[in-house]
């Protein structure tokens, strides 16, 4: 599977960062997220590396999923420790990292150090208040671009567990760094995560950055608050991996 390795200048950090590009599971590549892959790489001191898994609708679910394993699984045979992998992704590419993680857990493998998540879209039921609440504040996504997306991917499997993070067991996983802007429409996914993490015991930071839309971070480069995001998100990851 082609991956892209986007890393800083100099000696490398011991550990990795999976990244999972988002796209409403439809669109998108390392090309598209190459300024965030960057911001990320120089943040966390560290190799990121963004496989190109497929795209529906010609590739429905699970091949977004079973690629993200395999590049899992690569990183894991090159032999580099579990804890020493930090895997993170935006929008569909928080959910994608989200049903990785359930997919090791049930098959009982060793967890990610670390997992970021920067504006998740978790919820394919796209029922959530915020997609009618923020709709005029967004200004990356428009919710009637969702079901389309959810259909094409999803189909008949919307009820499959790795597809449903919001209803898991969520005790018991690595640190959960989750990113998302306050006026965004996927907000409430984001919210849910972090409110049923903490009451399960998961260590969770939350940066919910006024005024900002989907996925501001993909802008870094041209948005200052999109630098100072990954510049907090790169050393929890690394923190976390190096313990």
């Amino acid at each position: 599977m082609p991956t892209a390795v986007v890393a800083p200048p100099g000696p490398l950090s011991p550990h990795r960062v999976l990244y999972l590009h988002g796209g409403g599971y439809l669109v998108g590549s390392s090309a598209s997220h190459r300024p965030l892959l960057a911001g990320l790489a120089h943040a966390t001191g560290s190799a990121v590396l963004a496989p190109h898994y497929r795209l529906a609708p010609e590739h429905p679910f699970p091949a977004a999923l079973d690629d993200a394993y395999a590049a899992w699984t690569a990183l894991r045979a090159a032999g580099i420790p579990a804890r020493h992998i930090a895997v993170a992704g935006d929008s569909a590419g928080g959910g994608l990292t989200m049903s990785l993680l359930l997919r090791l857990r049930a098959a009982g493998e060793d967890l990610p150090g670390s997992i970021g998540l920067i504006s998740p879209w978790l919820d394919l039921s796209c029922t959530a208040d915020a997609l009618t609440r923020n709709v005029a504040s967004d200004a990356m996504l428009d919710p009637s671009w969702l079901p389309d997306a959810v259909a094409d991917y999803a189909g008949p499997h919307t009820g499959a567990p790795e597809l449903l993070p919001l209803d898991a067991d969520l005790a018991g996983l690595p640190p959960l760094h989750v990113v998302a802007g306050a006026d965004e429409i996927l907000v409430d996914d984001a919210d849910t995560l972090v409110e049923r993490a903490r009451a399960a015991g998961t260590p969770v930071t939350y940066e919910r950055a006024p005024g900002m839309w989907h996925a501001f971070p993909t802008l870094a480069g041209l948005l200052a608050e999109a630098d100072a995001s990954l510049r907090t998100l790169g050393p929890a990851l690394r923190a976390d991996c190096l313990r």
